[in-house]
């Protein structure tokens, strides 16, 4: 079954009756779903304790997903980055055989640059072997060139809503990871059950996902709606 999953786990109190009563937020979310996407690593690294005791608080098939840091792919630009980005996994470690993709979002003014993102993806692959997706936002990343590099060092796309570059049909199998920030003002739009029935179609039992429209709390709605469409 796909996993879906909310970027963050808050609980909003009109469905707050869908989950266990006791527990952390954590553990409370991991009641019923089963993966996560942490975005706060993109902002500030977390002590390797703090994974370890997010670890620890779901169940044993559970799954997180981590977005690298910003250092990697907005301040530096995805240039020299063996060392930040051992670091991150030496910081992530914890979460052992709990850790799934690492998403990897780049800013909308990176374009495609065969030099740079060569030797970057070869780094991430000399340091980790684990699944990686990408969400990119400059049309560059459409040249053939792209999208072999991509396939070379094992980088899946993500197909994201609204697709600033890769739209669904450009998608020749399943995505591995999808991610809906919430259309037409992102970040906050709800998506309908239709819209939701859409991207359903889309789905095979090993894609992510995850809803991103988290600042007015719609991402639960929403993934509890996909799950229970999923079920039927």
């Amino acid at each position: 079954m796909p996993i879906v999953a909310t970027a963050g786990w808050s609980i909003s109190n009109n469905v707050a009756d869908r989950f266990v009563k006791e527990g952390s937020g954590l553990a409370r979310y991991s009641s019923v779903f089963s993966g996560v996407e942490i975005n706060s690593t993109f902002h500030r690294r977390h002590k390797p304790a703090t994974f370890g005791g997010w670890a620890e608080a779901v169940p044993n098939d559970f799954l997180f997903a981590v977005k690298m840091p910003k250092e990697l792919t907005h301040v530096r630009a995805m240039e020299d980055i063996s060392q930040p980005f051992g670091t991150f996994l030496e910081d992530i470690s914890p979460l052992g055989e709990k850790r799934g993709p690492l998403l990897c979002q780049l800013p909308p003014s990176l374009a495609f640059d065969a030099d740079t993102f060569k030797t970057a993806f070869k780094a991430k692959r000399d340091l980790d072997t684990g699944p990686i997706v990408i969400e990119v936002r400059h049309k560059s990343w459409t040249f053939p060139e792209a999208l072999d590099l991509l396939k070379t060092y094992n980088v899946e796309r993500v197909l994201a809503d609204p697709a600033k570059v890769w739209p669904p049909h450009d998608f020749g199998s399943p995505p591995r990871y999808m991610r809906l920030h919430g259309k037409p003002k992102i970040y906050y739009s709800s998506y309908t059950d239709d819209a939701i029935k859409s991207f359903q179609n889309l789905l095979a039992p090993e894609t992510w996902c995850v809803f991103d429209n988290t600042a007015s709390g719609k991402a639960i709605d929403n993934a509890l709606t996909m799950l229970d469409l999923l079920s039927k």
